[in-house]
């Protein structure tokens, strides 16, 4: 759902009359990081199944990703927003860590997605999720929110998702109308209005 906050905020933002300007001059800590670890969380989605070692220890990989990506986090933490990040992300973390690498989810709140998808969830890996039972700890950290109609993408979220997506928010709207340089092009503008009058 992380994607549906980071679109919704770039909407919110352009509506507000922001900007992408600060976009051009972001510098994070580690940035080159991010797109490494996405690659091999991506591969591991995709070969996890066919590859019985990869799949045996798939569960340790994305743990060492939420790792880095903590890291990743807590060095550029001073951002606003980020430390709403790093706490979703941690939530995710540790439910996670605490049931082999995968994140719990409700079969109750599944029944929302396409009957197939429950199928798959008990009888394979699936990206990095596993069903949640009795024996699941911190069940509650897991994906037990239902979204569905009016919001036009039926999913199953956590209350770590929701946590990241607000983070997420509040960064893009700083990026795009409280920052030195989306505000510095605003300036630019009213100053050239002024000159014409």
């Amino acid at each position: 759902m992380v994607f549906d906050g980071i679109i919704l905020a770039f909407i919110v933002g352009f509506l507000r009359k922001g900007n992408l300007r600060a976009l051009a001059q972001l510098r994070l800590k580690w940035g080159w990081i991010f797109p490494i670890l996405l690659v091999v969380e991506l591969t591991v989605f995709t070969l996890q199944n066919n590859l019985k070692f990869l799949g045996q220890i798939s569960g340790y990989i994305y743990i060492i990703v939420y790792v880095l990506g903590l890291l990743f986090l807590f060095m550029n933490r001073n951002n606003p927003g980020f430390t709403l990040i790093l706490f979703g992300v941690f939530l995710n973390f540790l439910v996670m860590v605490l049931n082999g690498g995968r994140m719990p989810v409700s079969l109750d709140a599944a029944s929302i997605l396409e009957p197939g998808y429950l199928d798959v969830l008990k009888e394979e890996l699936y990206a990095k999720h596993a069903a949640l039972t009795d024996s699941t700890r911190l069940g509650f950290l897991g994906d037990i929110i239902p979204i569905t109609k009016p919001y036009p993408r039926t999913q199953i979220i956590s209350i770590g998702d929701i946590i990241m997506n607000i983070g997420a928010f509040l960064f893009i709207q700083y990026l795009m109308i409280k920052h030195p340089a989306s505000k510095r092009q605003k300036t630019s503008l009213s100053m050239e209005g002024g000159e014409a009058k």
